[in-house]
């Protein structure tokens, strides 16, 4: 029996406990400043004119990059890949590029 693949939409309580958790994380990575591209790239972008919630969403693109590419079985977090997405932003990740 082949597994079916379930998709978790951002307005379920799955979605809303993935969100917050990748918030989490980026609030970890804010206060350890680990990697400090993403306090630096926080500042560019709120420099830049975005608000603050949407700077912390642009950041959880670069976030959600690096789980994709763990799920799908491409290795462990890629930490040169997350600060090369975060210092494009606001250019999202996949936008160059149909692979994530």
């Amino acid at each position: 029996m082949s597994k079916q693949k379930r998709i978790v939409h951002a307005d379920t309580p799955e979605g809303k406990l993935a969100r917050e958790a990748i918030l989490e994380a980026i609030e970890h990575q804010l206060r350890d400043n680990d990697p400090p591209e993403t306090a630096l790239t926080l500042a560019r972008l709120l420099k830049n004119g975005e608000s603050k919630e949407n700077a912390m969403r642009l950041i959880a693109t670069a976030v959600t990059v690096e789980l994709f590419e763990a799920l799908r079985g491409n290795g462990s977090f890629n930490k040169t890949r997350y600060i090369e997405n975060l210092l494009r932003l606001p250019e999202l990740p996949f936008e160059e590029s149909d692979e994530i």
